[in-house]
């Protein structure tokens, strides 16, 4: 009888011992869901606060490229853009500004896809490329390699742009879109920036949506 009763503790301990096992588990696994529930919800809740900053720079962003563009850039020289010839020309012209910023060319554009050309290259090419809505940053022997070197950085880092040498222009540095032009004595300018912004298929653009590729020339 003593031995029947031992087996019924031992039997009774090992399902006390299973039931505890049981509810521990269980316990830990109700712990874990809830972690996995608070870090999930801590990462959508982070990602929606990233979503939403990115969104606020974006924003913030669009409106200062916005009041760039409406803001005159001071010295600036403007050309009434009605006036200036849009024919497509297989002879060399003669441009009334140097460089040009507008007028007849020829009918294959200057690539300006953050071209950077070393050497000087046609006008009636660049200003064709100038139609399409480029800035064209160009340079004589006065403007210091420190200079040159930064522009043609950000010529690179630009589609619709391009830079070359002119080395009998008035200017250090020039800037050229259709119409419109600048002249400076340094890269880090702040006009440099807002002619960028305000000019790179900007509203002067007399073909917006013209590619800036499959052109002449190379790097």
């Amino acid at each position: 009888m003593t031995s029947k009763n031992q087996k019924m503790d031992r039997r009774a301990r090992i399902a006390e011992a299973r039931r505890a096992e049981h509810a521990r588990e269980t316990r830990n696994r109700f712990i874990t869901i809830g972690l996995s529930v608070v870090v999930v919800a801590g990462l959508v809740g982070y990602g929606s606060y990233a979503l939403l900053e990115e969104s606020d720079k974006k924003e913030k962003q669009q409106e200062k490229v916005a009041t760039m563009a409406k803001q005159p850039i001071s010295a600036e020289k403007s050309w009434d853009a009605k006036k200036l010839g849009r024919n497509h020309v297989q002879q060399a012209v003669t441009y009334p500004m140097k460089p040009p910023v507008g007028g007849d060319h020829n009918q294959v554009w200057m690539n300006c896809d953050g071209d950077v050309y070393e050497k000087p290259v046609p006008d009636v090419n660049a200003v064709h490329s100038l139609e399409h809505g480029a800035v064209w940053v160009t340079y004589n022997e006065k403007a210091p390699k420190a200079d040159v070197k930064k522009l043609g950085e950000k010529v690179e880092k630009t589609t619709f742009s391009l830079m070359s040498p002119v080395p009998d222009q008035a200017g250090a540095i020039m800037l050229s879109a259709w119409g419109k032009q600048l002249t400076v004595d340094s890269a880090d300018d702040p006009r440099v920036d807002q002619f960028f912004t305000k000019y790179v298929r900007g509203a002067q653009t007399p073909e917006p949506g013209a590619p800036c590729t499959n052109g002449m020339g190379e790097k």
